[in-house]
């Protein structure tokens, strides 16, 4: 793969749907296309990446998607995973995550808007985005930045390899740069151990049960004094460490859920991607089928803010 094994360029990573998320939410409905259907989350995830490449000059691009939101190889392992934000079950496929009904139509939008202007999208059957992002992260051989609302990304920071994650707080144009030193003041580990820490505390939001009575300070401290999750687990049988009762009962008890958890909550690392050029464009790949798009629904000034942007 030309633009990222081979190059040693900055490269930026976008978690899409996370971003266009926040864009539907960030923009107001009333904006919309001439025939009325809501543009919000188009024209705003286009704003977004404008000011990403403006702020940060990235090389390469890449917008990482989600082929599967949920996929049943995690949901074999750890059955409430995800399970509450499932809409629809469907048997030999991917579920159907609970979206709002004006955003939905708008991810095609999105796709054939991002494939007109050139810019590469990646999703892989079977894997979320992180993964997609995980892997490309680390066939990376430069700089590399990860745009993305998820705090589960935090796991690929290393200021060995220039890896940081941008993080929006307002919009994208206040970003919290997540570097190592970020990570150990905020929450006492480095990026490795960040997987480690969010197993241990649980995260309700991706249905993770976590280890009960192990908050995210008692899981830092823990990890501080034991390195990480196998010391942890020795610690258990070793009646001599300094495990408090309760600690010690709590994670022997969690034995099943600490077996499987990490290949639930750690990246996937060997997704296979396709062969693609993330070299971020100057020009549109198919002009005419861009002024189609910006016609079709109204794109107007964000795109070509964007377009401007590119060809600078």
């Amino acid at each position: 793969m030309r633009s990222v094994t081979e190059q040693t360029r900055r490269l930026m990573l976008l978690d899409t749907a996370s971003l266009y998320f926040r864009a539907y939410f960030g923009v107001p409905e009333s904006v919309k296309a001439p025939d009325g259907t809501p543009v919000n989350a188009v024209r705003g995830l286009l704003e977004f990446i404008d000011r990403l490449v403006k702020d940060h000059r990235p090389d390469a691009l890449v917008a990482c998607m989600d082929a599967d939101w949920r996929p049943q190889w995690r949901v074999d392992l750890i059955p409430s995973y995800k399970a509450h934000r499932v809409a629809e079950e469907h048997e030999g496929g991917p579920d159907e995550e609970e979206v709002p009904d004006t955003l939905s139509p708008q991810v095609p939008v999105i796709e054939a808007v991002l494939d007109a202007l050139g810019i590469a999208r990646v999703g892989v059957a079977g894997y979320e985005a992180d993964d997609v992002i995980g892997t490309f992260t680390g066939r990376a051989t430069g700089p590399v930045d990860i745009v993305t609302g998820d705090r589960d990304l935090y796991q690929l920071v290393d200021d060995k390899r220039g890896v940081r994650v941008l993080y929006p707080l307002k919009g994208v144009g206040t970003l919290q740069l997540t570097d190592e030193s970020w990570l150990r003041e905020k929450y006492g580990v480095d990026g490795a151990g960040y997987a480690d820490l969010a197993l241990l505390r649980g995260d309700p939001s991706d249905g993770l049960p976590g280890v009960p009575g192990i908050g995210e300070k008692t899981a830092a401290k823990l990890l501080a004094e034991f390195g990480d999750l196998a010391g942890i687990m020795a610690a258990v049988d070793d009646p001599t460490s300094r495990l408090t009762p309760s600690q010690r009962k709590r994670l022997d008890e969690s034995r099943p859920y600490v077996a499987v958890a990490p290949k639930v909550v750690r990246v996937a690392g060997d997704v296979p991607l396709p062969d693609v050029d993330t070299t971020l464009p100057h020009a549109p790949r198919d002009p005419a089928a861009l002024d189609a798009l910006a016609t079709r629904w109204g794109l107007g000034g964000s795109l070509q803010r964007l377009l401007a942007t590119l060809h600078a």
